[in-house]
């Protein structure tokens, strides 16, 4: 059975699926005219302004709606997904990783384009959004929107639920000697608090838990590449050139570079499988197009930031060429160049990492079940349920459940990016109204109006 969920998990995740995924955003930066970078600065003010939009339907703020995302993603994939990354494909995948990235930020986009333009208003007055509603309401394909719902739901229980606190509990152990059997109820009750009280308060803990979160990463691994810099030029050239060489890794090729880079870049940043946008669709904004600007940041945060300091960190450590394997190999190099320190950081990173992914997925999860069975009483039926699937994670053998997992959010990606491709007018449309109202904006702004 398990080489079976293998073969498949493989076919799914292969490069049909992976140029499809780049392929879209390709297309979407031309025809959004390389927006991601031509509206990045303003995006990231945007994103981080306390002046935040309170007037407009929503949930949550346009800050709270990034950090929801960004505490889904950024999770293992940003320590385990980029070493794996590293030590398979060779540094130059580092290169590959930051290219999907780049074309990444134009899918993000687009998501939350749409899931904020076809969202609804539920019977408890919350917002509802994402791939189900724009394929449902905006591509008329109902039957695409149930496809993404079932396989969103399914893949919430394993790649944000199970395989997240199963790691959680192995750092643990393996760090602090902590049992499982402990970990487990613990961690399904902190879950259970945060997430009863759905969105708003998943919105107001991840604003204030995934900042500092990130920054502690960070922060360790800006302290190795600065304590070192005289290894970084040579790490950086080595990303570069291996990227179209593929020579790093002993028995490399260059399509196993690019494969590694353009996989591990999706599985950490999502860009196309269709979960952020859910988030997004809870936004307090006056226009799509402004909370689509925020999104697509999320990108650039988990990517071109926090796992390039990974990468980059690997790189110089020269660990990548031996037997280590994921956490192993970013916990050894952070070792190499911090002491013992640098185990406990990748610890505390990789657990807070993954809650905050359980988090983030949680409510993913909801929307996508709740689409499926509209009644009152589900959402507090799925909370409770996803908890308790927390605890069963902590203590279980997931070899099954990672791959099961592995295939549903492959899946979703496929009507996701059926819906992006034939709404792709919708979003040009919407990102040109939008453009209009920025300059109307800044010349306002110019000429000293309110």
């Amino acid at each position: 059975m398990e080489n079976l969920i293998s073969e498949i998990s493989s076919f799914v995740w292969g490069p049909p699926l992976l140029v499809l995924l780049v392929g879209t955003g390709i297309y979407l930066t031309i025809r959004l005219g390389l927006l991601q970078l031509r509206l990045l600065p303003y995006s990231l003010k945007l994103a981080f302004t306390r002046n935040q939009d309170k007037k407009s339907e929503g949930d949550i703020s346009h800050f709270q709606a990034l950090m929801t995302a960004l505490a889904a993603t950024v999770g293992t994939g940003n320590i385990v997904g980029v070493a794996t990354a590293v030590m398979l494909g060779g540094p130059g995948a580092v290169f590959w990783m930051w290219m999907t990235a780049l074309f990444g930020m134009a899918t993000k986009y687009a998501e939350a384009i749409l899931a904020v333009k076809y969202r609804v208003k539920n019977a408890d007055g919350e917002m509802s959004g994402g791939p189900m509603y724009y394929l449902e309401k905006g591509l008329k394909q109902k039957w695409l929107a149930i496809l993404f719902a079932l396989f969103g739901a399914v893949a919430a229980f394993g790649i944000g639920n199970m395989v997240q606190s199963n790691s959680v509990a192995g750092a643990l152990e393996s760090t602090f000697s902590i049992s499982p059997l402990l970990t487990g109820p613990v961690l399904a009750l902190l879950t259970a608090l945060v997430i009863i009280g759905g969105i708003k308060i998943i919105g107001k803990v991840t604003a204030f838990f995934v900042p500092i979160m990130a920054l502690f990463y960070v922060g360790a691994g800006l302290i190795i590449i600065i304590l070192n810099a005289e290894l970084v030029p040579n790490a950086i050239a080595l990303i570069f050139t291996d990227a179209f060489t593929g020579q790093a890794v002993a028995g490399g090729a260059l399509g196993a570079v690019i494969r590694w880079g353009v996989a591990r870049g999706v599985f950490s940043n999502e860009a196309g499988l269709g979960s952020a946008p859910i988030a997004a669709a809870a936004a307090k904004t006056d226009y799509p197009g402004r909370q689509a600007l925020v999104s697509m940041t999320q990108v650039f945060i988990d990517t071109i930031i926090i796992c390039s300091i990974t990468g980059i960190a690997l790189v110089m450590g020269d660990l990548y060429k031996g037997d280590l394997e994921g956490s192993e190999l970013t916990t050894s190099t952070f070792e190499l160049f911090l002491g013992s320190s640098g185990s406990i950081i990748v610890t505390i990173g990789l657990v807070f990492f993954a809650f905050s992914t359980i988090i983030g997925w949680s409510y993913y999860g909801e929307k996508c079940f709740t689409y499926l069975i509209n009644h009152p009483a589900m959402k507090y039926l799925y909370r409770a349920l996803f908890a308790l699937v927390v605890w069963i994670g902590a203590v279980s053998t997931l070899e099954t459940v990672w791959g099961i997992a592995d295939i549903m959010n492959g899946l979703m990606a496929i009507p996701n990016l059926i819906g992006l491709l034939g709404l792709s007018g919708v979003v040009v449309y919407e990102t040109k109204k939008f453009l209009e109202v920025l300059k109307e904006e800044k010349e306002k702004k110019l000429s000293g109006q309110t």
